[in-house]
């Protein structure tokens, strides 16, 4: 029985492989239709083989790495700044659901306030300058980790806190052998969306807080001058980033918390 599955298996599992290149695949074919289709002019929407042959060559060529680099730069500096912010704030304040729920309004306040909109006042309290643009992505994460960071805290499976209070352990002992490690799994589910939203801050505040350096300076300096080519390369460029940090969060997550959703 089992040698009769075994093709059938193989043959499954040679097909998962290909799973993920659909998606690509179908958003090129779309894109393909929409151009040749007449549907959208080229002058406004370029081909995917134009586009991503201009991608390449400003890639090969280093036009791009400096930027590139940038971005990615700001983007882990305010994820940095945001994560030992939220994390030990997030869990303290998780830690007493009391202490939580007095600030609760404030904190999904600002977590609902779209973090641009405070772009001004960031301007205003540290002016045009490269720090601005990280402080105004730090804010932005920090509140969605502190907020999963707590969440995580809070439901913390109640059996194995009750179960460690009755083979003795202190406060402190459920607190950093029970209500920490279980926090765990939520903690990364803001850490990973902490630092997709820091990287779109970044660019954010690269298109419009003066800049001379980054991929947002890039796409709304290509978008005056009409350079299309450049412009949707620069945007499949941030995309390309913000996968890679989404795709290595996720397999840190599969690593650190490898536990998580078992009993």
């Amino acid at each position: 029985m089992t040698s009769y599955l075994a093709p059938i298996a193989r043959r499954l599992g040679s097909r998962r492989l290909w799973l993920p290149f659909i998606g690509p695949a179908l958003l090129i074919a779309a894109w393909s239709l929409l151009v040749e289709s007449g549907t959208i002019s080229p002058i406004l929407l370029p081909g995917p083989v134009s586009t991503l042959k201009h991608l390449w060559s400003v890639t090969v060529s280093g036009a791009v790495a400096g930027d590139f680099l940038m971005t990615l730069s700001r983007t882990v500096q305010a994820f940095l700044i945001a994560t030992v912010i939220g994390v030990p704030l997030g869990v303290a304040l998780g830690a007493s659901e009391s202490l939580y729920r007095s600030v609760e309004f404030v904190i999904d306040f600002f977590r609902s306030t779209p973090s641009s909109a405070l772009i001004p006042l960031f301007m205003l309290i540290f002016g045009i300058s490269d720090f601005n643009k990280i402080a105004i992505s730090a804010f932005a994460a920090v509140l969605v980790i502190l907020f999963n960071s707590a969440y995580g805290v809070m439901n913390a499976k109640r059996t194995r806190v009750m179960a460690a209070t009755v083979m003795g352990a202190t406060r402190f002992q459920v607190f950093r052998d029970v209500l920490l490690w279980e926090s765990l799994p939520q903690t990364f589910v803001g850490l990973r969306s902490g630092i997709s939203l820091a990287l779109v801050i970044v660019v954010v505040a690269e298109m419009f807080i003066g800049s001379d350096s980054g991929l947002g300076q890039r796409i709304i300096n290509a978008q005056q001058i009409m350079n299309v080519r450049e412009m949707y390369g620069s945007i499949l460029a941030a995309g390309v980033l913000g996968y890679v940090l989404n795709l290595l969060f996720l397999i840190l997550d599969k690593k650190v918390v490898h536990w998580s959703g078992r009993a």
